[in-house]
């Protein structure tokens, strides 16, 4: 064996070894993670957590059931903010935009998407909550729905440029419009795509602590309606995490878990769409 081949299989090695180390320690890290919050928290996790109102100062027990509810409403507003903008806004770049305008759109997107999410949550305060007069789930699911766009746009645009052009030209040369070729030819062959970045797009803002602070705030009972302060589990998690009580660090563990296996399961179904693909109604 020459020199030469012993140093190309050595640095071969070397690198093989590095690289699934640092694989192996990503892993490890969200094994880590999930072990500790079970560790901490899973004692916590029962029938009561999912179905009862939290417990006042002092007593033992109770649950986070309004906070389960607060954080599902909140997530369908933002959604219904945040997704049509985002798709429609990525239609126009994929399939209209031209170049000078779609560059700002796409960079303005860019620059959305790295505003940190606390001045997120003061801007739907000021636009919002103070010409209210009054913290709300609209006002909370505003601010996430802001955060859902830039994602929704960049995700949902990726998917769209990667149909292949020969479909376009083949619904168009059959004398399809324009907007007829987008929504029964370009859309269903992309849905898969966009369903998972919309997906992923939800797991991303189902975590966010920091705009619900200035936004929807919390709230230890029921929320009915859509007008009014709302509990939600991430920051329940913040209050119970930074109390004096040992039962609602218990809990705080508990939400953890519950929170991270959602966005966990949320995760897997994106993956899951994305690789064996969806079923698309023919017109």
């Amino acid at each position: 064996m020459s020199f030469r081949t012993a140093w190309r299989k050595s640095v071969n090695i070397m690198m093989l070894s590095l690289t699934g180390a640092c694989a192996l320690v990503t892993v490890s890290v969200l094994i880590f993670i999930l072990g500790y919050l079970a560790w901490n928290g899973a004692s916590a996790v029962n029938w009561d957590f999912f179905t009862k109102l939290p417990k006042p100062v002092g007593d033992t027990g109770g649950g986070m059931a309004n906070a389960i509810v607060g954080s599902a409403k909140l997530l369908l507003i933002a959604s219904l903010i945040g997704m049509p903008i985002g798709i429609m806004a990525a239609v126009y770049l994929a399939e209209f935009g031209g170049k000078t305008f779609s560059f700002i759109v796409r960079y303005t997107t860019d620059l959305l998407n790295g505003v940190p999410s606390i001045v997120i949550g003061i801007f739907a305060y000021a636009v919002v909550v103070i010409p209210m007069k009054h913290f709300s789930t609209l006002a909370g699911g505003f601010a996430l729905g802001i955060m859902m766009i830039p994602i929704a746009v960049r995700s949902t645009e990726e998917f769209l440029r990667a149909v292949p052009r020969n479909l376009r030209e083949g619904a168009m040369a059959l004398g399809a419009s324009k907007w007829k070729t987008i929504a029964t030819v370009i859309v269903p062959a992309a849905l898969q795509g966009i369903l998972t970045g919309l997906l992923l797009d939800v797991a991303r803002v189902a975590g966010e602590t920091a705009p619900l602070l200035f936004t929807a705030f919390s709230n230890r009972f029921w929320s009915p309606g859509w007008n009014q302060p709302i509990a939600s589990l991430p920051v329940m998690i913040f209050t119970y995490a930074i109390s004096p009580y040992d039962d609602w660090h218990r809990q705080a563990w508990a939400a953890g878990l519950v929170l991270l296996g959602l966005i966990l399961v949320i995760n897997i179904l994106a993956r899951a769409i994305l690789a064996r693909g969806v079923s698309v109604p023919r017109s």
